[in-house]
């Protein structure tokens, strides 16, 4: 996305329990994938309410005629390195472990992190997010999405209808369309590889943990 967050505050975030068993889908090889369970019901409301309690601004665009998507949502951002271990440590890193990108493997999150408030009808356009290089030298590959509020879960209240990600082909031919559930994580690749929008939702509001990037760096050889 290439936007950068400011310093962390003082924020008590919710607690994040390990977990041992998650499990991928494969929606396109290593590049594109879900992690269902990410983080718990009770985990992403918890989220959403620390994320009420900060607030989130109106986020807009120029528009594609001046060279930028269309953006039409609600964000805040935050610069917090505890935050991004915690969340990598409780499960993300296991699911990296067997995982290479051109000889290079993954260390951990970028501490800038963002949350994203999709209102019914506002939508972020076709977009590439770009790999970016880090203070630590290390360079970003891939981008970690995880859904606080989405569709039924199992468990009751009121579901979000619509805002799927939907991700386009070098043809423009759709190759994914992922719907939101609750605690799901969505991670791909960096790249033009493809493009990729948020789309409008329908009923209720959408509420995004938003890690943008994820640091990797070179394996060590033997």
């Amino acid at each position: 996305m290439g936007e950068r967050g400011g310093e962390a505050k003082k924020v008590k975030w919710p607690s994040i329990k390990p977990k041992k068993n998650l499990q991928i889908t494969h929606l396109k090889e290593t590049h594109l994938f879900t992690i269902p369970n990410f983080l718990s019901t009770v985990e992403s409301r918890a989220f959403i309410k620390v994320a009420e309690s900060i607030g989130f601004a109106h986020q807009g665009s120029l528009g594609p005629t001046r060279g930028e998507a269309y953006r039409d949502n609600h964000r805040f951002a935050v610069e917090d390195p505890v935050l991004a271990a915690t969340i990598w440590e409780s499960g993300l890193k296991k699911v990296f472990a067997d995982i290479e990108i051109r000889g290079k493997v993954a260390v951990g999150l970028n501490p800038n992190i963002r949350f994203y408030r999709y209102n019914v009808g506002q939508r972020f356009g076709r977009h590439i997010d770009e790999s970016v290089d880090l203070v630590d030298g290390s360079q970003t590959y891939y981008t970690l999405l995880i859904y606080l509020s989405g569709g039924s879960n199992g468990e009751s209240g009121e579901s979000l209808v619509g805002g799927e990600t939907v991700f386009y082909g070098s043809r423009r031919g759709v190759v994914a369309e992922v719907a939101p559930v609750e605690g799901m994580a969505l991670l791909h690749i960096h790249g033009d590889k493809w493009f990729y929008e948020s789309v409008n939702g329908d009923r209720t509001s959408q509420v995004l943990l938003y890690l943008d990037e994820m640091e990797l760096e070179v394996k060590q050889v033997a």
